[in-house]
């Protein structure tokens, strides 16, 4: 049974060691058997994905606590009182601790690696909230995807974004540790098999980490291509807008419509990827788990898809958005198509060229054009012109 904590925070085990420490500082990283003792997980946002975390964590015998924002506390109820999560069906795994909002300072004593499974648009005010007391964490892990813009204006991507904040306050940021792949949070949390990506700027760092992690159905894949990692994620989600439409389109005429719903996947990729290397990434990252995989996943199921599909089969941009908006379901790529295209034009001198599918989804979702025309256009090859 997950209990409970509305103020009273986790006492500190000052004999104990973290892996995580170890494996660092000696160069040998620690796997230490399952249910012996191990390290101890700070999650903060008790959202889908940071609850479905705890499965492979408590799987392999970790502490772990659960802090909810100020939007989970449902979530936090429905968990205590051992009810499935409301976002994945599933329940919590025994022995996960619980934190409400009030409580941060509690749920990060004594923790090694915390893990921020925030919204994109949480990151800065519970970074910000958490920042002296993730000064002495080792790691922090970052499920978060998308792109945010810093005070210059410039669009960046979490990690960097995230050192900032720490920096800003003269403080020291942990190891930042990138999450990504193609990872549905209801079958993490079932325990079904699963191939995550782990990124830092130091793989051994990354690599360290995901060997405490793993379990037989929850594989890690080191990267230090941080670049690529969280490029991929937050723009999957609005390509996954472009497949979703497709799929819509195809219920609303009762006709398939799969060649160009490859075409689009096609040019999503190609775009992913000339993005991450105008920042300095690598294509292959993208053409791996990381973007293609993600994307394919994101594509078959999931909120982006959703809304892309309630645009393909007749409703206009805002009565889909709306529509999702009621049911509670936050659309991560029609919030992130404003920065995406805004780090289109900071990277590169002709965006649009370089990027029609990009900006023919912002075109769509901002009801300028007509969106299977633009598509089409923003996908095909062009024609061959004559000699």
């Amino acid at each position: 049974m997950a209990a409970l904590s509305h103020g009273t925070g986790a006492s500190g085990d000052e004999a104990r060691v973290s892996p995580v420490v170890e494996s660092l500082s000696s160069g040998t990283p620690v796997d230490r058997p399952r249910g012996s003792a191990m390290t101890r997980f700070t999650i903060l946002g008790a959202g889908a994905m940071g609850s479905a975390l705890a499965t492979p964590l408590r799987e392999r015998g970790h502490e772990v606590h659960l802090w909810g924002t100020w939007l989970d506390d449902h979530l936090l109820d429905a968990v205590a009182a051992e009810k499935p999560h409301p976002r994945t069906g599933i329940r919590v795994p025994d022995g996960v601790r619980l934190f409400r909002s009030d409580d941060l300072d509690g749920a990060l004593d004594g923790a090694d690696i915390a893990v921020l499974a925030t919204s994109s648009e949480g990151v800065a005010p519970v970074v910000s909230l958490a920042s002296r007391a993730l000064d002495s964490v080792d790691v922090l892990a970052v499920t978060s995807k998308g792109l945010l813009r810093d005070e210059s204006g410039a669009v960046r991507i979490l990690p960097s974004f995230i050192a900032d904040l720490f920096a800003t306050r003269g403080l020291k940021a942990p190891a930042i540790v990138a999450v990504g792949g193609p990872c549905k949070a209801n079958e993490v949390a079932a325990g079904r098999p699963t191939a995550s990506v782990y990124g830092s700027a130091d793989e051994d760092t990354a690599r360290a980490v995901g060997r405490l992690v793993q379990t037989d159905n929850y594989r890690i894949e080191p990267t230090a291509d941080v670049i690529g990692l969280e490029v991929s994620a937050p723009l999957k989600n609005v390509y996954a807008i472009a497949l979703g439409y497709m799929d819509g389109l195809a219920e609303a005429t009762s006709e398939p419509w799969h060649d160009l719903k490859s075409a689009v996947f096609a040019q999503a990729v190609l775009e992913m990827a000339a993005m991450s290397e105008a920042m300095g990434g690598s294509a292959r990252t993208v053409f791996g788990l990381a973007g293609t995989g993600d994307l394919q996943v994101t594509a078959l199921s999931g909120r982006n898809r959703i809304y892309g599909a309630r645009i393909g089969s007749g409703q206009t941009a805002s009565q889909a958005l709306e529509a999702m908006r009621v049911q509670e379901q936050t659309v991560e790529g029609a919030a992130a198509i404003g920065t995406a295209v805004a780090l289109a034009a900071q990277l590169v001198p002709d965006p649009t060229s370089r990027f029609p599918l990009l900006h023919a989804i912002q075109a769509v979702l901002e009801g300028r054009v007509d969106p299977l025309r633009e598509l089409v256009s923003a996908s095909l090859p062009e024609r061959i012109p004559h000699e």
